[in-house]
């Protein structure tokens, strides 16, 4: 396993649009245990492929206390949502920033699992914002576009300057 390294906003690439996996093979999962290290030792709860510049719709989450409860979403997609909430949010790609963001509260959602079955699976709280904010990043939107411009604005000059080179490559 390998650690990758964490594109940081505003990299253009945290813009691309990730393509659907076609068949799990064992390439997406050798990118899956990579991705889940990589969140593991960032500190995070997820981690979505395009975060790591890779353009396919691969996400890993782990929401629980102990870390050992990883959920691989590939290819997923919101079927039904319902309600909102707010919740605080932050980013592994928009490091030491955190704001509101609303989302539905309940969402319905189906992916392949590392076999390639496909799961439906409903929830609400935290894993619902986590796999809204990870689905986000594979349709190339980053959680600071829920903002306001003058905050966006500022967060983009702030981390511009701490991360230089990392905006470019």
């Amino acid at each position: 396993m390998a650690l990758l390294d964490i594109l940081v906003y505003p990299n253009p690439r945290l813009r691309d649009i990730a393509q659907e996996v076609d068949t799990v093979t064992d390439v997406e999962r050798e990118l899956v245990k990579n991705m889940a290290e990589t969140m593991y030792a960032a500190p995070g709860i997820g981690l979505a492929a395009v975060q790591v510049g890779v353009s396919k719709r691969i996400i890993v989450i782990d929401i629980s206390d102990s870390g050992d409860d990883l959920l691989v979403l590939i290819n997923p997609k919101i079927i039904e949502h319902d309600g909102m909430q707010v919740y605080e949010e932050g980013c592994l790609s928009v490091p030491e920033v955190y704001a509101e963001v609303t989302r539905a509260e309940e969402i319905t959602f189906e992916y392949l699992d590392l076999d390639g079955k496909l799961v439906t699976q409903t929830t609400d709280g935290l894993l619902a914002v986590c796999v809204q904010h990870e689905i986000d990043h594979l349709d190339g939107k980053v959680f600071v576009d829920y903002l306001s411009r003058i905050k966006r604005d500022r967060i983009r000059k702030k981390l511009l300057k701490i991360y230089k080179n990392d905006s470019t490559s």
